[in-house]
């Protein structure tokens, strides 16, 4: 069983088989019951998050989704967190020692770098941001604790090359962290690149029906091990439920993922052409400056994307958020509906924007007709001309 599409189906199933059913059964608890002694005692010698103990670290539908997401990240293990910011800060914050540095890309997520400026810094962290492999090189040293990474950056788009990430770090013995939610494993096989820790938020595609919060961390369990401490000593758990309805999500990923990345393509082309559109940053085009790069680590693309408007006043702006009716105003992605996200500047993951500069928005591309996702931006942009 080696394609990933065979593996969404079969992997995360071995309790189906006692309930007689196609899916594993749903199971919540509080309290695991134990035979006897010796099983209570056995049960505390295995990992956490592996072995059943107690509700908090794990009912058999949480370690069913743990199982799946590991066998298509072809990786040992996996951890099941509360949602993908939590994901994101328990690596964080598991490498993060006084006196050590831990090493960010420049334009992660807005909510991990907020983490990284105040929490990480109040513990005696120091924090360097790079913007690439050069300047990584320049900056690691034997203080360095972790590097971390994001593939695209989730407003930006902007692409690194992870290949020579993975290599500086595994030359300096140091584990390479990635927020790898934009390709999942389906477009982005992130351990074949080096990457120690593959950070999913599965709230999104692997979910993908945008009524789950959950997050999933992947790797080896010596790499694992950190952070399987710091969640057991944070109380940082997934709840059955979304565990279970995310196994429900994979089933079928790979199909969504395909039709997201049909309808991406088809309307980033069209935006090309439209004279309300100033920049498209998706590295997928092959305009895109991160093109190359793009191919050689992914094998197909996401729905998300940014683009630049030409510069209009704020009521401009209000003006065409608010025509748009197929987009709904949100913050996530990954789920079947299309969304956009203005890039306002009290937001964290915002850029500063001042009056009649450009604007910056970040689209998600959804499972409807792409021709009817073309004429409600058309209708929109109709409002930045008057």
């Amino acid at each position: 069983m080696n394609n990933i599409s065979t593996k969404l189906i079969h992997q995360g199933r071995e309790q189906a088989t006692a309930s007689f059913s196609v899916n594993p059964p749903l199971v919540r608890a509080s309290t695991t019951v134990f035979p006897d002694l010796a099983s209570y005692k056995a049960s505390y010698q295995g990992l956490a998050f592996e072995t059943p103990r107690y509700g908090r670290s794990g009912t058999s539908t949480v370690m069913e989704f743990q199982s799946a997401m590991a066998a298509i990240s072809n990786a040992e293990s996996c951890i099941a967190t509360s949602c993908g910011l939590t994901a994101c800060l328990s690596v964080l914050a598991a490498y993060a020692k006084p006196g050590r540095q831990i090493l960010i890309q420049r334009d992660v997520y807005g909510p991990v770098k907020a983490f990284a400026d105040s929490e990480l810094a109040q513990l005696g962290v120091e924090v360097e941001y790079f913007a690439n492999e050069q300047e990584l090189d320049s900056l690691i040293d034997n203080h360095t604790s972790l590097i971390y990474t994001e593939v695209p950056t989730s407003l930006t788009m902007k692409l690194i090359d992870i290949k020579k990430i993975s290599a500086i770090a595994k030359s300096h013995q140091v584990p390479h962290a990635c927020d790898a939610t934009w390709g999942t494993p389906v477009f982005f096989d992130a351990h074949r690149f080096g990457i120690n820790l593959a950070i999913h938020a599965a709230t999104k595609y692997i979910n993908g029906h945008s009524d789950v919060l959950l997050g999933a961390i992947t790797g080896s369990y010596q790499d694992l091990q950190l952070v399987r401490d710091y969640c057991q000593l944070h109380g940082n758990y997934a709840a059955p439920d979304s565990c279970w309805l995310a196994l429900r999500g994979l089933r079928t990923l790979s199909v969504r993922l395909a039709r997201h990345q049909q309808n991406a393509l088809y309307i980033a082309s069209w935006l090309k052409a439209q004279p309300q559109v100033q920049q498209l940053l998706f590295p997928a085009l092959p305009e895109s400056p991160d093109y190359q790069l793009w191919q050689q680590l992914f094998s197909g693309a996401a729905g998300p994307f940014s683009i630049e408007l030409v510069p209009c006043d704020d009521k401009q702006f209000e003006r065409f958020i608010n025509s748009l009716t197929l987009f709904g105003i949100g913050t996530s992605w990954g789920g079947f509906e299309s969304l956009i996200m203005p890039a306002v500047p009290h937001h964290l993951r915002a850029t500063t924007t001042q009056k009649h500069q450009k604007r910056l928005v970040r689209l998600h591309i959804g499972l409807e007709d792409k021709q009817d996702l073309c004429d409600d931006l058309q209708r929109a942009f109709k409002t930045l001309a008057k």
